[in-house]
């Protein structure tokens, strides 16, 4: 399965299963996956005369994905721009579509509905790309194997949004990490919510 699919299960295990998805770059192989989702995870016969299919075990994923191409070189403020009318005004979670985690969604949106503030990111600490030597002169005092670092948080890439956030969005060439989040950090309307546990993106073959 592709890593957006491993990606939505984190949702979906805590009942969240109606998705909007900005597509860009391969939009049509991410939707030829989806089409093609059941007939390629079901036992099924092909009647070859007729075409008729007889499904023997359907789909078990009762997910809703709606599939909007949002242009090839559209900024990712200006992507999520483009999905206002599918997120029909209430408040709204979102993410990048290759980033991993065992976060809690269920206790991230009751801590988003605790501030009431405009926008609430999560903020993880990655695990570091070397292992760590703690040092005494040449004297090894800790050896640490590739440790989560302790320096400081980064954008872990769940978000929760109020509507409101979609007018902060000014066009295709926004930039979401730029003028949109840091206007609502200046506002006083951005919250942290703090994810101690595993987190991984995949932004390079290593990382893959």
């Amino acid at each position: 399965h592709p890593v957006l699919w491993h990606n939505m299960n984190i949702y979906s295990s805590k009942g969240n299963k109606d998705f909007v998805i900005a597509l860009g770059y391969k939009a049509t192989i991410i939707k030829e996956c989806f089409l093609n989702y059941s007939s390629l995870n079901a036992d099924l016969t092909v009647a070859m005369e007729t075409g008729d299919i007889t499904w023997h075990s359907p789909s078990q994923l009762d997910w809703k994905v709606t599939l909007i191409d949002t242009g090839l070189h559209t900024m990712t403020g200006g992507r999520i721009r483009r999905l206002k009318e599918y997120l029909k005004g209430e408040p709204f979670m979102m993410t990048y579509g290759d980033g991993v985690s065992d976060i809690d969604i269920d206790d991230l949106l009751e801590f988003h509905r605790s501030h009431g503030k405009m926008v609430t990111v999560t903020t993880v600490r990655p695990v570091a790309r070397f292992g760590e030597l703690d040092l005494h002169g040449t004297r090894v005092k800790s050896f640490k194997e590739k440790p989560q670092t302790g320096m400081g948080w980064i954008n872990g890439g769940f978000f929760v949004m109020q509507p409101e956030f979609l007018d902060l969005i000014a066009d295709d060439a926004t930039v979401l990490e730029r003028e949109p989040l840091e206007e609502v950090a200046a506002r006083g309307e951005l919250m942290a919510y703090r994810h101690e546990g595993f987190w991984q993106c995949m932004d390079s073959v290593r990382d893959r």
